[in-house]
């Protein structure tokens, strides 16, 4: 679009309103209307969005990726973890969904080296239709939704591996109560969050919204 190329550019278009307003209430509405961006955050997940990108590129980071869409909360009381008939399931538009985040991933020139992903059925069906890598699943990042307390080991485990990512590139598809853990972050479903190993844990790099329909 235009206006974001000029705003990449450093150059601000200010058109003089209908009514022949003098040159200061113009630079008066310009700073309310940017006040008012600031105080919505409108301008900062852009930059936000690119930062993450620019990092999934450069490798040695990894893309905490909440499963897409799938109605409901939690599990059934029969949840059993082989059978997918007794879970929370992807929905039409999730499937959609997840296909469409591959397809982002792979239009925004990211070379992923590992997929993993919680052996629960909505993030498998999610990592593999998003056709990015071959799917690994991978028990750290299983949901700790209904036993919170698995979470402390399993958070720390996920921090250790990534601790020895190097210079890969690793894609999670995983649970909003894990990314919550690891980041603070309440992610959407099918949002990313970008994360890189760091001395104290993990480092948010920046949050990825995916499309979603």
């Amino acid at each position: 679009m235009r206006e974001s190329v000029d705003r990449r550019r450093g150059r601000a278009i200010v058109r003089a309103p209908a009514d022949g307003a003098a040159p200061w209430r113009v630079l008066g509405w310009l700073a309310f209307a940017l006040a008012v961006a600031a105080m919505l955050g409108l301008a900062g997940p852009a930059r936000a969005d690119e930062a993450a990108w620019q990092a999934l590129r450069s490798g040695g980071h990894a893309l905490l990726l909440r499963h897409a869409l799938a109605p409901g909360t939690g599990d059934p009381s029969n949840f059993v973890l082989t059978d997918c008939a007794t879970q929370r399931n992807l929905s039409a538009a999730g499937r959609d969904q997840a296909r469409r985040l591959g397809a982002a991933i792979r239009a925004g020139g990211v070379r992923v080296d590992r997929v993993l992903s919680s052996r629960w059925c909505r993030a498998l069906e999610t990592a593999r239709l998003m056709e990015v890598g071959a799917v690994e699943p991978f028990p750290p990042i299983d949901s700790f939704f209904q036993d919170r307390g698995e979470g402390p080991a399993q958070t720390r485990a996920v921090e250790a591996f990534l601790a020895g990512l190097g210079d890969d590139t690793v894609v999670m598809v995983t649970h909003q109560v894990n990314i919550t853990a690891l980041t603070g972050i309440v992610p959407r479903s099918g949002e990313g969050i970008v994360v890189r190993p760091s001395p104290t844990g993990l480092t948010v790099v920046g949050r990825l919204s995916l499309p979603a329909d």
